[in-house]
């Protein structure tokens, strides 16, 4: 279990770390950058389903999949669902015109520390299936966090925060992520199995996450045919990377 719980750890905070990729982006074009990015959350969406339907979903059901883990998958996209509603937060995949109006960057910070939570606890609880289907999570988490964290880290800008500020203020809404993984491993020692509840949330965190914030972002930049061919391709390759990783099972 202490092996597992280092992975866990070491791999949270290696995607925490992606906070900081907002510090490339600084000189680069607003156009430039959707361009780049559209397909990055392309294969993200792409990694994210193929993950929960490749990995998470198979190794719940090989003693069978029960009606009460069906609940529970529904129940993660609830959970997610009502995080963004009672916060209040947008989930910025990707980097506004100057002029736009952003929520508060206090709140966004909050909403920001409150999904990453959410995502310590789908590494933590994937690593407690095996550590291969650990890391599938953690990459798949990790793709969605690039654009992500480009989008925070220009909401501060614009929040009123210095470079230096912003970035640090991201990095720290990012750890919160420990945090998701020491809830797992807590909960794990006090109650048995606890994998078989947070496995099936997870499940239902990614489902939420690519249904109705990234592949609603793709429809939003599909106006050319070759466009929409390029963000299919990047699609299928976040699942193609999945299934490969299914070599190290």
């Amino acid at each position: 279990m202490n092996g597992v719980l280092w992975y866990s750890l070491l791999s949270v905070i290696i995607v925490s770390l992606i906070s900081f990729v907002g510090v490339f982006t600084i000189g680069i074009k607003i156009d430039s950058l959707r361009k780049f990015l559209i397909y990055v959350i392309s294969f993200a969406a792409g990694a994210m389903l193929g993950d929960a339907f490749i990995h998470l979903i198979p190794e719940l059901a090989e003693d069978g999949l029960k009606i009460v883990q069906s609940f529970y998958i529904l129940g993660g996209i609830a959970l997610f669902f009502v995080v963004e509603k009672i916060i209040h937060w947008r989930h910025c995949h990707m980097p506004e015109e100057k002029g736009h109006v952003h929520p508060f960057a206090y709140s966004n910070l909050i909403g920001d520390g409150v999904h990453n939570f959410l995502d310590g606890i789908i590494i933590g609880a994937s690593y407690l299936v095996s550590i291969p289907v650990g890391v599938a999570s953690t990459i798949a988490v990790a793709l969605h966090e690039i654009p992500q964290e480009i989008g925070d880290f220009g909401v501060l800008l614009h929040g009123g925060f210095s470079k230096g500020k912003a970035l640090l203020l991201n990095f720290a809404s990012a750890l919160t992520a420990v945090l998701g993984v020491v809830a797992v491993f807590l909960l794990g020692d006090a109650i048995g199995n606890i994998e078989e509840i947070l496995v099936p949330i997870a499940i239902g965190g990614f489902i939420y996450i690519a249904g109705s914030d990234l592949i609603p972002e793709l429809q939003k930049h599909s106006d050319k045919l070759s466009r929409s061919l390029l963000q299919l391709i990047a699609f299928i390759l976040g699942i193609i990377v999945m299934a490969v990783l299914l070599l190290l099972e």
